[in-house]
């Protein structure tokens, strides 16, 4: 326990560096905008990147969540369920698979701004609630 304790620390330790030098980075650059200086091409293209990726988050299906349910009453075991995938604007998609006796049937819906374009089953718009909330 005392090994993983000190490695622990260690990294704490280089995670504090790094930090304290991406804030020295951060402090000049900012200076030098404030001087009307220059800023390095190589800053202004990561800056830029750093915006693009904030979009591209927005629109990556980061809601997500499974409703496991029994279908039919004579059926046990919650083998059924409901996937909701969706991006931050509610678009994306829900997933269902049914299973039964003698086989298991996979559907999937389209979800735009949080409703479905087809009809949910409420444990499709559960599933889509859930990935809502969290």
């Amino acid at each position: 326990m005392d090994t993983a304790l000190a490695v622990a620390v260690a990294g704490l330790a280089v995670a504090a560096v790094a930090l304290g030098f991406s804030l020295l980075a951060l402090r000049r650059t900012v200076g030098q905008r404030r001087r009307g200086r220059e800023v390095p091409p190589d800053l202004e293209s990561l800056a830029r990147a750093a915006t693009e990726l904030r979009a591209d988050m927005g629109r990556a299906l980061r809601h997500l969540a499974v409703v496991r349910y029994d279908a039919f009453g004579d059926m046990g075991g919650h083998l059924s369920w409901s996937l909701a995938l969706l991006d931050d604007e509610g678009d994306g998609m829900v997933v269902t698979a049914i299973h039964g006796r003698a086989d298991t049937r996979t559907y999937a819906k389209n979800v735009a701004g949080w409703t479905g374009a087809q009809q949910l089953s409420p444990e499709e718009s559960e599933a889509v609630a859930l990935a809502r909330r969290g």
